[in-house]
Formats: C-alpha cells, sequence, structure tokens
C-alpha cells in the first residue's frame, strides 16, 4: 500500500505573535486526528520554524525517540541531562528522552530556522536518557535507532538521480527540499509517503531533492 500525503494537509500550528509556525503531518497537541495518530513508530513528523529569538522553553519529554534535522539556520538545544549544542543543516540529532528528559529549542541566530522534528515509539520504554548529534552525515549513510526498531536514510538527489525505496516492511518518506517522483506520484517539498508491503520502489529526483527516508522492521500498529 502507498499512501501519499501532500504537504498542505497538514495541521498548521505553532503561536504566530510568538514567532513559531509548525506543520504536523500527525495528531499532534491540540490537533486530535483519530485516524491519522501514528506509522509504524513514527508519531509525529512537525516542520517548525521560529523567528530569530523565538523558540521553545524548557519542556519535558519521555519515552520518545526525538530527531531533529535542521532544513535552514541553527538549532539551540540544552538539556536537563547537561548538554548544549548548536545544530546545523546536514546535522543528525538524536535526543532518547527515555525514563523522561527535559530540553530548550531556540533559535539563537540572526536569520531564520526550519527544522523537522521525528517522534518515534521506543520498543522498550524506561531507561537513562541519551544524546547523539552526528555532524554532517553524509549522503547515503544510515542512522540507526534500535531504540526504536527503525532506521533513517538521507539522500541527497541531483535531477534524474534515482534512489531505491528500502524493501521493509514498512517505510516512511518526507521531502525536505526539491521534488521527486514515485511511479505515476510526483511529490514536493513536504510531502509524504506512507509505504506498507511494497518492493522494488525507486525515487527518481525532479531537479535537485533532499529527502528523508525511515524504514522499520517490525510490524507496529499503523495509524
Amino acid at each position: 500500500m502507498i499512501s501519499v500525503r501532500r504537504s498542505g494537509d497538514r495541521f498548521r500550528g505553532g503561536d504566530g505573535a510568538a514567532g513559531i509556525e509548525s506543520r504536523h503531518s500527525f495528531s499532534f497537541g491540540t490537533f486530535y486526528d483519530p485516524d491519522n495518530l501514528r506509522f509504524g513508530p513514527v508519531l509525529a513528523c512537525n516542520e517548525e520554524r521560529l523567528a530569530p529569538g523565538a523558540g521553545f522553553e524548557e519542556h519535558p519529554h519521555s519515552h520518545t525517540e526525538i530527531v531533529t534535522w535542521v532544513v535552514e539556520g541553527e538549532l539551540t538545544h540544552r538539556d536537563s541531562a547537561g548538554h548544549a549544542t548548536v545544530v546545523r543543516p546536514g546535522d543528525v540529532q538524536h535526543l532518547s528522552a527515555a525514563s523522561g528528559v527535559r530540553h530548550v529549542e531556540r533559535n539563537d541566530g540572526e536569520g531564520p530556522l526550519t527544522f523537522l522534528q521525528m517522534w518515534l515509539a521506543p520498543l522498550e520504554p524506561g531507561g537513562e536518557p541519551s544524546y547523539t548529534t552526528v555532524p554532517g552525515i553524509a549522503d547515503s549513510t544510515p542512522y540507526a535507532l534500535p531504540e526504536a526498531g527503525a532506521m533513517l536514510h538521507v539522500r541527497r538527489l541531483a535531477e534524474g538521480e534515482r534512489t531505491a525505496v528500502p524493501d521493509a516492511p514498512g517505510v516512511y518518506v518526507h521531502v525536505v527540499r526539491g521534488g521527486v517522483r514515485l511511479g505515476d506520484e510526483e511529490l514536493a517539498a513536504g510531502d509524504a509517503v506512507r509505504i506498507t508491503g511494497e518492493t522494488g520502489l525507486e525515487l527518481v529526483a525532479v531537479g535537485a531533492a533532499e529527502v528523508l527516508v525511515w524504514e522499520y522492521q517490525c510490524r507496529l500498529k499503523d495509524g
């Protein structure tokens, strides 16, 4: 099954007066959609846009694997475990909230900040929080998330370049920038595809493109 979700159909949230614009691909916060709670382990895929000086003040998380991908600008991160970093485009940030952690996310730069934040459900609850950043992850280098039984692939494609979609029980594709074709479907920035039980698929770049691809091997309930 292949289900295409368009960028314009995402729920618009955030706080314009505070310089925060959000686009939610799944049921999230005050937006409740019982038919769109998750896809496999993926619980959220939020596009956040923060004006200079804007941000999310200290708030808690638990029992969630949080992966962040910066599209434009610089994201300042601080957490209750003592980590303080600046995350830039091309870096993979992973916060394993485990039994509980608090963090701050801000745009302390002079320009706009756009980032994607993806939440995944862990296979087992609890444990100790952990924090990892991979600066400038290379194209096609997978980032394993064993806590959620998932793998992240980052693909940066030149025009006409092809890349195989993993033959996995479940695959979640999000177009970060540019456009790609999947079969007869053309996908633009912000579009996503949820794939189950398919093999032999490939993405073809329409111009330069950047795509995030999650694959998971275990069968969790989809929503």
